[in-house]
This record gives structure tokens, C-alpha cells and sequence, in this order.
């Protein structure tokens, strides 16, 4: 979703990719949903491994954010290289659990706390910040 939540914003600066530590190889209607009831792009829209951004020809990443649960144990990637990096941990929707409502509020939950933080992060003043105030900048809005 954050792929697409980002993408859909059409900054010039920015283009995002989104990966998982164990792609499910589809991906979820709860969250295409949600994607569409935003009117953002679902198109190009793919379960995909944190691998294929490892390997050579990959994009460079200035940023990487993980979004792992720490909660529930999930494993959150390391990322050589010189890009900035923070974590903005979500529950999993895809680990939700109960009614089709109930599944569906947590993609919806999940899909407003990252179109927020990406709103944030876009209103960064970055060409202004240093990347040590990027950051700082960065984890504060992983903390909301």
C-alpha cells in the first residue's frame, strides 16, 4: 500500500517500491480496496520480496523505511548502503484475524497510518535539513 500511496502523489522526487520479507505471490483485495477506494494506483500492483532490491541493476534507495511489527516478531531487513533509514512499524494486516469487517479495518487502519507518515515525510523540508536532522525527523514521524 505504501508504494502506491506514495507513487500516487506524483512527486518528482520520489518514486517508492514496496517488498516483504515472505511474499504471498497475490495481493490481498483488502488492500487493492483500499487503494481503490482511494483512487490511487493499483495497476502495477504485485506481492514482491525484499530480494529483488538487493540484487544488482536494483533502484538506489535514498530512503528505506521498514514497517515491520515488532510486536509480533516479524524479521525487519538490514539495508547496506548509504540511504536513510527508519522504522515505522504497523501491525500486520495480513496477520488480522475475525470477521471480513474486522480484516477489513486493519488494512484500512494500516493504509491511514502510512498515507499519514508519507504526508509527513513529503512536507519535509529536506533539501534544507541535514541527514542527521532527516533522521531524527524520520524516526519522530515513525513514533506517531
Amino acid at each position: 500500500m505504501a508504494e502506491s500511496i506514495l507513487n500516487g502523489r506524483r512527486d518528482p522526487h520520489f518514486t517508492a517500491y514496496s517488498a516483504g520479507s515472505m511474499p504471498s505471490g497475490s495481493v490481498r483485495p483488502e488492500a487493492l480496496n483500499q487503494l481503490n477506494a482511494a483512487n490511487l494506483p493499483t495497476a502495477n500492483a504485485r506481492s514482491k520480496s525484499w530480494d529483488e532490491f538487493s540484487k544488482a541493476g536494483a533502484p538506489q534507495m535514498n530512503f528505506v523505511f521498514t514497517v515491520c511489527d515488532n510486536a509480533a516478531k516479524e524479521v525487519c531487513p538490514i539495508w547496506p548502503g548509504q540511504h536513510v533509514t527508519a522504522h515505522w512499524g504497523i501491525a500486520d494486516p495480513v496477520a488480522a484475524s475475525g470477521t471480513p469487517e474486522e480484516i477489513d479495518r486493519a488494512f484500512k487502519d494500516a493504509f491511514l497510518t502510512l498515507g499519514r507518515r508519507i504526508n509527513l515525510f513529503l512536507s519535509l523540508p529536506l533539501a534544507s535539513l541535514d541527514a542527521l536532522a532527516i533522521k531524527k525527523e524520520l524516526d519522530r514521524i515513525g513514533q506517531q
